[in-house]
């Protein structure tokens, strides 16, 4: 990692079930039927299938819900669970992301002998510093960490309130994990797996998460409160900046000076200004605008729409969508590495009804 240029980390993962009456139930464990409109990507032959030259599909495993990159290793990551508890089929999934092919999978610990619950995995992000894998494990209201190069269970980190994301700050040697639950955002120290910081705002329910590495500060969508919340190390009460209707899921721009907010009431992206505190820009994208991710070599917006079964390709300095790309049925997550978009999507597409990989080249 360049002491130049600051990586600025982001992950959108998506959780299972949540309290009742928030709008985030639709990331849930059942999956929705596909959007009227163009027919999505699918791939039936457990090979890679193309549309065109936008979209390029892969079956991976039933129950998707979110990726990572490691540029250390070369492969992506994927978490995967299926059903209500007792959740007994759930894995760590490694995929070598230009075959868009498993490598190899890893279950989880199993939690209970007697129904075979396994502690189901459903955000990630990888840490290549210390070449681990860190998962939020939302049933059982904790964090994992799993080994990079065998793929063993190392440390299961309890007391995060219905963990939905995490997000690794390398540079400072700490995770972050949203606490839909309780209004928490966690932080871990990377090399002991102790709790190091807690905030924690009445009412609020933290989802997405992203964090600035050049300066250590963890920003987090309010679902409830329609804000983005700034966890900074050098202060300890929170700063609250407002952002559009529903945030669910949050990126940063190379600089870290913009928030990119995408909002899932509203269906559309919010540009913040993270200095001013305010909005400067509202993107209609689509009905369940559910994940975004930010490109740092074309500074391009990527944001997936999970009802309209798409991914807007946005120019945040125009405010203007430039591109739609139609992928598999209800499409969760957002991963960008090297100028490509890896989407994964909750389609039942695959010959066994497994979940696909979509991949998008992302223009400089």
């Amino acid at each position: 990692m360049s002491s130049l240029t600051p990586r600025i980390r982001r992950i959108a993962a998506t959780a299972a079930a949540v309290a009742a009456g928030s709008t985030l139930t639709m990331t849930g464990a059942a999956h929705a039927a596909p959007a009227a409109g163009p027919a999505p990507v699918a791939a039936h032959s457990g090979k890679a299938t193309h549309s065109g030259k936008a979209v390029t599909a892969a079956p991976l495993a039933k129950g998707l819900y979110q990726s990572a990159y490691s540029d250390r290793n070369h492969v992506l990551w994927a978490t995967a669970s299926v059903g209500r508890p007792p959740v007994t089929n759930s894995a760590l999934v490694k995929v070598n992301p230009h075959s868009m092919k498993v490598k190899a999978t890893y279950t989880p610990p199993v939690t209970d002998a007697a129904t075979g619950a396994v502690e189901a995995v459903y955000g990630v992000a990888v840490d290549d510093k210390h070449n681990t894998v860190w998962t939020t494990n939302t049933r059982n209201n904790s964090v994992a960490v799993y080994s990079q190069r065998t793929g063993k269970h190392l440390a299961t980190l309890p007391g995060v309130n219905h963990a939905r994301e995490v997000v690794v700050d390398e540079r400072h040697n700490t995770a972050w994990a949203s606490g839909f639950g309780d209004g928490s955002l966690v932080a871990f120290d990377t090399r002991t797996y102790k709790e190091k910081k807690r905030v924690t705002v009445e009412g609020a329910g933290p989802a997405g998460l992203a964090v600035n590495e050049r300066t250590g500060t963890a920003y987090a969508t309010d679902l409830n409160g329609n804000q983005i919340i700034e966890a900074s190390t050098r202060t300890k009460t929170p700063r609250l900046i407002p952002t559009g209707e529903g945030p669910i899921s949050i990126a940063l721009s190379r600089d870290g000076r913009t928030a990119y907010t995408a909002d899932q009431k509203a269906g559309s992206l919010s540009v913040v200004d993270l200095r001013k505190g305010a909005v400067t820009k509202s993107v209609p994208t689509g009905d369940g605008t559910l994940a975004v991710a930010s490109d740092p070599r074309s500074r391009t917006v990527l944001v997936a729409n999970r009802t309209a079964a798409t991914v807007s390709l946005i120019d945040p300095r125009k405010g203007s969508v430039v591109k739609t790309v139609t992928t598999g049925a209800n499409p969760n997550h957002i991963e960008i590495a090297h100028g490509t978009a890896y989407v994964v999507d909750k389609s039942n597409a695959g010959p066994q009804g497994e979940d696909q990989l979509n991949r998008i080249r992302v223009k400089r």
